[in-house]
């Protein structure tokens, strides 16, 4: 036999064949035999239903199943019976308790309220005035509006020593209906017909229109029936009156089962199957094997006011539980909540819990969230891997000191190989010895992503003895749940962080992109796409906008470069004199220190140095500068943090050339086109365009699917001026309005 989780011979007692239909029950035998059961557990499990139970049935079908690259595996079996009551035990403490891939962290949805060894019986009362007409008037005048279609039948027929209904009637409004019993001085039978006392009567309790009494005649979705005979009557009358079901009509069967009407309150009919889906589990969860075949909003129930072989069919109650089916949801859900209890302060005035240690002084703590937002170019993943560094290392990110210790870095966007190299660029650009890179773990997840609330558990089981201080998730794109806008969903989405901030202790960081149009004007924590929750929820937001660098400074930027450069050649290369021909005013002028170098150097050293200089022209030139503002939770505000992205690495600007730089978007065109000091050539035009398309294109990728339409939408452009850069370009197809890469 396959080693199981479970013992399935113990499960299956818990699971009533009777409760199942025909495909439930042919999953149950594929599943023993994928589990390395005999035929006859089957067989003997099956005869509990004997009503359709058939000798050598289990055996025949047995040979049919030859398995399927989808088999069907004992977890089908586990889940019934959970269905139907059954909890398993607990294998381990909870602190030791290791998770499964797919298990959902925090997601305690037992719902269950009764506990099955102390439920005490609560008496039915029958009626001691028997008022067959009053009975039967009542039920009507509560269920049904008067103008509504009511089905009920009297007709039955005997099979197998049982009696069943016909289809029975429908053409009569229950306002009819009563107005005749008002007046048949006690005489049912005069107005919906004679039944059979050994039968009973049936009614159905859900309007109809009047042309039949299938599903699609339903008028209403209005109540579904919960019945079980599998428990004495007064345990039954118990369990509904513990769960407070929504109930309408409680209806003694006359038999060993009360008949329980419960509002349902659906507005079609997917919602009413779904809803009383739930109803139904929910039961099961609490010991009540609910009779499945009672699911149809057209079903049946027993009708009060008859006599049934003697014994009444009778109106035990009326308008019980919870008010509306969903005031009785919001109580299930919120009985079996994991919520903390409230603490009283005075308890802990003396005695405060230590804050968590710091993990970047001045910004975050350990076992907290931060969010890194920017644009597209801004260099987040770079930014990203330096904080990975500088938490390994035990240096400085961006100017803040991080505490050391082990890092995991969830990469989502870039494939194994690009990703590693990036580590090695951005190690090497910082100039840092790579001395303890075992405190750097990668998770590569490119093309493996899925949903933050199916990431959660198989990250926290992966990292739950790692020691990480820090989890560092790159793109959060690629695994939002729901609509980024909708804040509940992304209230959702961002718990996730915490369970796993929780479940570790670590530190959990992520960046996000910033919604489209310009960012210049908003505050830094409206600049994050989606719903205000992002950038609400973390304790820490440092988010990114870029400054508008005029021509002049970026001549300085590359004057100051050059200069640097030609003054560490002549150190090296020219005469320990060298300085008496060099002034002050000269070091700071490009043109005259490259004469300078030419005057000292050898032929050879100046064409080298001539490289070199080519080369910081063209850096300098691809030199970004950026401005990070904060929001922090948990320590004061800091001044915003002015910064050069020198790929692949961010310096601080230490020197304040930055400082008076106005971000992008806070400057008027006209201011703007003035600063710049003169036109711009056709080539800078193109670069501009051509940059922006690029732009453009990367953030509207993040919705998976890229067309003209949005790229006109988020540069603020025409439809035919895109077409028109995409043609300029060459470096992109367009296909029925859909935008891609050649």
């Amino acid at each position: 036999m396959v080693d199981n989780k479970y013992d399935l011979l113990e499960i299956l007692d818990y699971i009533d064949p009777a409760m199942l239909d025909y495909q439930e029950w042919v999953n149950v035998g594929m599943a023993l035999k994928e589990a390395g059961y005999t035929a006859s557990v089957w067989d003997d499990w099956s005869s509990k239903d004997s009503r359709r139970y058939h000798p050598g049935e289990c055996f025949k079908k047995w040979d049919t199943f030859r398995g399927t690259s989808k088999p069907v595996t004992a977890g089908t079996i586990v889940q019934m019976a959970k269905d139907q009551g059954w909890q398993p035990e607990h294998y381990e403490a909870k602190e030791s308790k290791s998770l499964d891939w797919d298990d959902m962290i925090g997601s305690k949805d037992e719902q269950v309220i009764i506990d099955k060894n102390w439920l005490e019986g609560k008496e039915v009362i029958e009626p001691s005035d028997w008022d067959p007409v009053g009975q039967l008037v009542k039920y009507l005048e509560i269920l049904f509006e008067s103008t509504e279609n009511v089905g009920y039948v009297t007709d039955s027929w005997e099979k197998d020593g049982k009696y069943l209904p016909t289809k029975g009637a429908w053409d009569r409004t229950a306002g009819e209906l009563i107005q005749l019993f008002n007046k048949c001085n006690g005489d049912i039978g005069s107005v919906i017909g004679d039944y059979k006392e050994e039968a009973g009567a049936w009614i159905r309790f859900n309007p109809l229109d009047g042309k039949g009494v299938k599903n699609e005649n339903v008028t209403d979705f209005r109540y579904a029936l919960v019945e079980s005979d599998d428990m004495p009557i007064d345990q039954q009358h118990a369990v509904y009156r513990e769960l407070e079901l929504p109930i309408a009509c409680l209806v003694h069967s006359g038999r060993k089962s009360l008949h329980a009407i419960v509002r349902i309150e659906a507005g079609t009919y997917e919602e009413y199957r779904k809803r009383v889906d739930y109803l139904y589990n929910i039961c099961k969860k609490n010991g009540l094997k609910v009779d499945n075949q009672n699911r149809n909003p057209s079903r049946l129930s027993r009708m009060p006011g008859i006599m049934r072989n003697g014994q009444k069919q009778f109106l035990v109650d009326t308008n019980i539980g919870k008010d509306s089916y969903k005031e009785w949801q919001e109580w299930i859900e919120s009985i079996n909540d994991d919520l903390p209890e409230p603490e009283s302060l005075v308890e802990f005035w003396d005695n405060l819990p230590e804050l968590s240690p710091s993990l970047i002084d001045g910004l975050l703590r350990q076992g907290h969230k931060m969010l890194l937002a920017g644009p597209s170019k801004a260099g987040k993943s770079f930014a990203l891997i330096e904080l990975c560094a500088a938490i390994a290392e035990g240096r400085e990110w961006l100017g803040w000191k991080c505490a050391q210790g082990k890092v995991l870095y969830v990469n989502l966007e870039l494939d194994r190989a690009s990703c590693l190299h990036r580590f090695k660029d951005v190690y090497e650009a910082l100039g840092w010895a790579p001395d303890t890179l075992q405190n750097i773990d990668i998770w590569n997840l490119r093309g493996k992503a899925v949903p933050m609330d199916k990431l959660a558990p198989k990250l926290i089981r992966r990292a739950q003895k790692r020691n990480y201080i820090a989890i560092i998730i790159d793109p959060i794109y690629k695994v939002i749940t729901g609509d980024e806008n909708s804040a509940d969903q992304m209230a959702h989405f961002t718990n996730q962080f915490d369970k796993v901030c929780t479940e570790l202790g670590s530190a959990v960081i992520y960046c996000h992109h910033h919604s489209k149009g310009s960012q210049g004007n908003k505050r830094s924590m409206d600049r994050a796409s989606g719903s205000g929750v992002f950038a609400r929820d973390p304790d820490a937001l440092l988010d990114l906008i870029e400054l508008d660098l005029s021509d002049n400074l970026l001549k300085q930027v590359e004057n100051d470069a050059i200069c640097k450069v030609c003054e560490t050649w002549i150190k090296k290369y020219a005469a320990a004199d060298w300085d008496e021909e060099v002034s002050r005013d000269d070091l700071c002028s490009a043109s005259v220190m490259t004469e300078i170098s030419k005057k000292l150097l050898k032929t050879n050293e100046f064409k080298n140095l001539e490289n070199q200089i080519n080369e910081v022209k063209s850096l300098a030139q691809q030199r970004t500068a950026w401005r990070i503002e904060g929001t922090l939770r948990e320590f004061p505000k800091f001044p915003p943090k002015n910064i050069w992205f020198d790929y692949p690495i961010h310096n601080v600007d230490k020197v304040g050339v930055l400082h008076d730089v106005e971000a992008e978007g806070e400057a008027p065109p006209w201011q703007k086109n003035k600063s710049l000091g003169r036109k711009k050539t056709k080539e800078e035009l193109k670069k501009e365009r051509m940059e922006a398309l690029e732009s453009a294109y990367d953030i509207c990728s993040i919705d998976e699917k890229v067309t003209v339409k949005n790229l006109a939408e988020y540069l603020g452009k025409s439809e035919d001026t895109i077409r028109n850069y995409i043609k300029e370009s060459g470096k992109y197809w367009v296909d029925n309005g859909e935008v891609g890469k050649k």
